[in-house]
């Protein structure tokens, strides 16, 4: 579907929890916050209804997110579903890799087209503080599992915090040494994200080039959204980044995201969309359903503005809530 301002939309993001095993300061609070009744969350027969909806419309690629959405029971078993949906090209994970080792196999057998692997250190004790759990090693033997199905493309998704102690540099080694993508993530001004200043791309580029040598821009695509990547000499993988304040790429945005709650966003920023929870448990048709979505895709705001002050419809909830 092409949105009012000639952007293709056909790319979903599907939290299927607001829960997570790990509580990272940029994400959540130390104690959590109060989870989403389990009656308020979609069933998956509802995300199955609703994916078939945005399919129509042209939706062809989808990423299960959460919180950490191996933690909802049965999770592998809706991503086999949601690959027999007519029109559904690639669905995809994002995972902190807690309970990676022993859902791999399953999430091959179910036909997963790639993880993303949330990890912003490689240091045990950094980790402890970045994520408040004791989880390293765990999180170290689900990327070690993963790494060995080759089948799966594998990407790390660091976000440099610019606090005391975390180098995310030490990343790119996993790139050098195997066939996965490591990408840097910009701190986002959202919830706890505004606490950090974290770094620029150009920043760590230049750091990265010192360390390893020039590098070239790769020129073709990797993935669903919008991460560009550089090549080093020597890597098995590449090197990238989603650079959204410093890089802004909203003019070719084409993602749109529905909560665990049933909310479409159609911005990161803004709370602005719809919710198909209400209309679908409402009896709704698939007319009323299929017109709500289109409708919510074409107002779907020109960009962020996060660099501005934004009176009206700044989405209040953090990051966990909304699906990242």
């Amino acid at each position: 579907m092409i949105d009012s301002y000639g952007r293709k939309i056909d790319y979903l993001r599907i939290s299927i929890t607001d829960r997570c095993n790990l509580r990272c300061l940029y994400c959540m609070p130390e104690d959590g916050v109060e989870s989403v009744g389990h009656e308020e969350i979609l069933r998956y027969d509802e995300i199955l209804r609703l994916t078939d909806i945005f399919s129509q419309l042209g939706i062809k690629k989808i990423k299960i997110t959460g919180g950490e959405p191996l933690v909802r029971k049965g999770a592998v078993s809706l991503i086999k579903d949601l690959k027999q949906v007519p029109g559904i090209s690639k669905v995809t994970l994002t995972t902190n890799g807690m309970l990676l080792e022993q859902s791999i196999q399953e999430l091959y057998e179910a036909g997963i087209d790639g993880i993303n692997l949330s990890l912003d250190t490689l240091n045990r004790d950094v980790f402890y503080k970045i994520t408040r759990r004791d989880s390293f090693e765990q999180v170290m033997k689900g990327l070690e599992a993963a790494i060995g199905y080759k089948e799966i493309p594998l990407k790390i998704n660091c976000v440099p915090m610019g606090m005391e102690g975390q180098n995310p540099l030490e990343l790119a080694e996993l790139a050098r040494k195997y066939p996965v993508h490591v990408r840097y993530i910009e701190m986002m001004p959202i919830g706890f994200g505004k606490k950090f200043a974290g770094c620029t791309e150009e920043e760590l580029l230049k750091e990265l080039q010192k360390k390893y040598g020039e590098c070239r821009l790769f020129s073709g695509t990797l993935g669903n959204g919008p991460g560009h990547y550089y090549e080093f000499s020597g890597f098995q993988g590449k090197i990238g980044f989603i650079s959204a304040m410093t890089h802004k790429f909203c003019s070719s945005c084409n993602r749109i995201r529905l909560t665990s709650n049933g909310y479409l966003k159609t911005c990161l920023q803004y709370d602005v969309g719809v919710d198909l929870k209400k209309l679908l448990r409402n009896g709704s048709s698939k007319e009323v359903l299929l017109q709500a979505v289109e409708t919510a895709i074409k107002e779907k705001p020109s960009a962020h503005q996060f660099t501005e002050a934004l009176e009206d419809h700044a989405e209040q909830h953090i990051m966990s809530q909304i699906g990242g």
